[in-house]
């Protein structure tokens, strides 16, 4: 049972028109070719492309498959053709049992219609009779926590409202097959940790298709990741931690050295290629533009997701027009596989007081890889130099 094939895709590709009008009328010949012969789905016509093509993978019951892969990259038109709005120009999708999905916010309700009526709406679309609804009904309520609201017409309720309504008739009503589409983005943190303990207990008797841009919810919930990248899987990406670095590698920052008000960065020395648990040096060259008395100057450390995640010890500088070099010895890089991006922040201490104010806050100074690393973590931490 726990073997079974739930989500066969083979060879699936679907292409689109850039033009609207030649779209239509691209539209109204395969139809035609649909009734009166074979159409060609494989080649391309004028202003068409392919959005997916030649995707193919397996699901079976107890596996949770990532789907990730920046914006453009074919994700929600591959998940429509799964969960039958739209169909595919070529190849072959099987989905066997009931379908739960939640591919857009609200999707799936009707905005005029109460959130019990809705429940029961949703729940005879995937297949379920009065009766058995009707027992499931309290435990969809209380998942959701809109109890006070559930004769409420859907139109009125917030994001985060529909996001739990959703969730709670998708989960509750156990399909077989389950796909999530980025709608946990919306929501307070209490209501995603009850989402994901329920896609764990789901688990055991369901697939699911999670699709996300935070990274640390695949690497916690996922078994496999297919990484999507101009509508085709990706092929060198055989783990979960290849595929997520994969997705990060794409990320382009913004090297260029910026300045503001106060600062102007000049050079920036630092090795791009980090080894976990190997000392590294950075080494800053600056010019400040105005002159204040008590200054102090810390490095930031962001990760992939432009999260903070490390912040230097402080250094004392004399500000003056003169150009100002400072340097920071690490003797260990704490920190996980991945790219770092460095900035600076620039405090100015007042005059007998223990106050400090914010000058400087420069985000894009330099980057590094760092590799090697045994476990990922998230964790925040302070440096100290030497």
């Amino acid at each position: 049972m726990q073997q079974e094939v739930l989500v066969s895709v083979e060879g699936v590709g679907k292409k689109f028109c850039r033009d609207l009008k030649r779209s239509l009328w691209y539209g109204v010949l395969d139809i035609a070719t649909e009734i009166f012969g074979k159409p060609n789905h494989l080649k391309l016509r004028k202003d068409e492309f392919w959005a997916v093509n030649d995707v193919s993978f397996e699901l079976r019951r107890g596996e949770c498959l990532g789907l990730i892969g920046h914006n453009g990259a074919g994700k929600s038109t591959l998940l429509k053709m799964l969960n039958g709005l739209i169909k595919p120009d070529k190849g072959r999708i099987t989905m066997r049992g009931r379908i739960g999905a939640l591919i857009e916010l609200g999707a799936g309700f009707n905005p005029i219609l109460t959130g019990r009526e809705n429940i029961y709406v949703n729940g005879q679309i995937l297949g379920f009779q009065k009766k058995e609804i009707d027992e499931k009904f309290e435990e969809i309520v209380s998942f959701a926590e809109i109890g006070e609201f559930i004769d409420t017409p859907v139109q009125n309720y917030s994001s985060g409202m529909k996001v739990r309504l959703g969730f709670a008739v998708a989960a509750q009503m156990e399909p077989d097959i389950l796909i999530i589409d980025e709608v946990l983005a919306v929501g307070d943190v209490a209501f995603k940790i009850k989402c994901f303990n329920q896609i764990f207990k789901m688990l055991s008797h369901s697939a699911v298709i999670f699709v996300s841009h935070a990274m640390p919810q695949i690497s916690k919930v996922c078994t496999s990741v297919i990484m999507l990248e101009n509508g085709r899987i990706v092929k060198n990406t055989s783990s979960i931690g290849e595929a997520i670095n994969r997705y990060f590698s794409m990320i382009k920052p913004d090297h260029e050295l910026k300045e503001d008000e106060y600062v102007k960065i000049l050079e920036a020395n630092l090795n791009p290629s980090i080894k976990v648990g190997q000392s590294f040096k950075i080494s800053l060259s600056f010019k400040m533009k105005k002159n204040i008395l008590n200054g102090e100057i810390v490095l930031l450390f962001f990760d992939p997701e432009q999260k903070m995640v490390a912040i230097s010890d402080s250094k004392r500088i004399k500000i003056s027009e003169e150009i100002i070099k400072e340097s920071w010895f690490f003797e260990t890089n704490q920190f996980s596989d991945g790219n770092f991006q460095i900035g600076i922040r620039i405090f100015e201490q007042k005059e007998n007081t223990h106050t400090k104010s914010i000058l400087s806050n420069i985000y894009n100074v330099c980057s590094f890889t760092s590799y090697g690393a045994e476990m990922v973590t998230n964790a925040s931490f302070y440096l100290k130099s030497n």
